[in-house]
């Protein structure tokens, strides 16, 4: 399982594509949790297809794809090095937002977060409330498939929300650091939601684990 205080994300996928020639293959993280821990907010069975199916899917593609780029970059053959880009940005992004993802849920989340991420979410959106609704605003507005995040922006050391679609990872397309993502693909919530996303997202809100979040912050910062 990845560790739920980094910073940064692609070097909890290690090794990066530069170090492809001695590359260990990527594993699907346990979850910290049951597949029923998150109910009623999210229940056991969209849970289990989401990590042992879907998040699965992406770790083997990923392997899979990175072998193919081993075999590309061994050739020195450009062409097909370019040609499976979209797949490891799609996979690796797969991979990487759910791993995050897993441990910004939690059984004894929701509430508010505590301290200095509070603070700076009421310095950032102006309250918590505005924040929420602006989070959620994002996300529900996402068209299709895709991610709403809360990240941190090193450069000018502020909170920013965006979305991101399909799996394109948050740090790797924006350069903001990953601290909150909610999935929006209807994976995530089709089986107890059906096609009402705002109803899952008022609900994910019962099982944010602040503590997690808190600490991605705190490390940022450093």
């Amino acid at each position: 399982m990845l560790s739920r205080g980094v910073c940064g994300t692609s070097r909890q996928l290690a090794p990066a594509l530069g170090y492809l020639g001695s590359r260990q293959k990527h594993s699907l993280p346990d979850l910290p949790y049951d597949y029923g821990a998150l109910e009623p907010h999210i229940n056991a069975q969209i849970m289990q297809l989401h990590h042992s199916k879907h998040h699965a899917a992406y770790v083997n593609n990923l392997n899979v794809t990175e072998e193919k780029y081993q075999e590309a970059l061994a050739k020195g053959d450009v062409t097909a090095q370019i040609a499976l880009q979209p797949a490891l940005k799609f996979n690796g992004g797969g991979h990487i937002n759910h791993s995050i993802f897993w441990t910004n849920l939690s059984p004894n989340g929701g509430g508010e977060p505590k301290g200095e991420l509070l603070e700076a979410i009421k310095r950032d959106f102006g309250s918590f409330d505005k924040f929420k609704e602006k989070l959620t605003a994002a996300s529900v507005g996402v068209q299709g498939s895709g991610w709403g995040w809360l990240g941190f922006n090193k450069e000018r050391g502020h909170l920013q929300i965006a979305a991101c679609p399909n799996q394109d990872p948050l740090q790797g397309t924006t350069g903001l650091i990953p601290l909150l993502g909610i999935d929006v693909w209807e994976h995530a919530y089709y089986l107890q939601y059906k096609n009402v996303r705002p109803d899952y997202l008022k609900a994910i809100w019962n099982v944010i684990n602040w503590e997690n979040v808190t600490e991605r912050y705190m490390a940022c910062k450093k």
